[in-house]
């Protein structure tokens, strides 16, 4: 499971840079704007640079429903591997906008629970001045392939960087680059769905 969600990352890793090509910059960057920005507090609980994605996730009291549903879905060595990734992290409160028996539904099937979380994943470190960027580049719009396969539309609404997904859906990133060892998290505020 492992080889094949890191042999799909690096493939779609590709796909990412040519639909976002002024994101390509972003993975050989060591250090930029992360320095700046010194252990941030997501959930009541500091993110350190030096951990990653799952070991700064579950110390995050705003993020128990996601980090339970990553490991119900066996991606927690996928999402501890060197990477790199863009998560788009929903919060217990994005979840909570889901209906129950929709939540449930999707917890207990494997593969749409894996899909739904895949989509929330991005091959490639992008933080939101590049994403930025590329929205600037794009004419207002850019669009990023997700490990699911399908993509996301990233656009700056009101000043905030905000996700559509491809049923038209909305999802505004409330905590932006929040840098890991190996990607960066943005946190979101409602679900994706593929």
């Amino acid at each position: 499971m492992l080889k094949r969600f890191a042999a799909i990352a690096a493939a779609l890793s590709l796909t990412a840079l040519v639909a976002v090509p002024a994101l390509a910059h972003q993975d050989s960057m060591s250090g930029g704007s992360m320095s700046s920005m010194k252990d941030p507090m997501v959930g009541g609980a500091a993110m350190y640079p030096s951990k990653n994605i799952v070991e700064n996730a579950v110390n995050s009291k705003d993020h128990t429903i996601l980090v339970s549903l990553v490991k119900k879905a066996d991606l927690v060595a996928a999402l501890e591997s060197a990477g790199p990734f863009t998560v788009f992290a929903p919060t217990n409160e994005a979840f909570a906008k889901i209906p129950k028996a929709t939540l449930d539904a999707v917890g207990n099937d494997p593969a749409l629970l894996k899909k739904v979380l895949t989509y929330h994943v991005v091959a490639g470190k992008f933080d939101s001045k590049a994403i930025a960027e590329a929205i600037k580049a794009g004419g207002g719009k850019a669009t990023l392939k997700t490990l699911e396969g399908g993509s996301l539309t990233a656009a700056m609404e009101d000043g905030k960087l905000v996700l559509t997904d491809e049923k038209g859906g909305k999802s505004t990133v409330t905590i932006a680059d929040v840098y890991q060892s190996n990607g960066v998290i943005h946190v979101i505020n409602t679900v994706l769905m593929p």
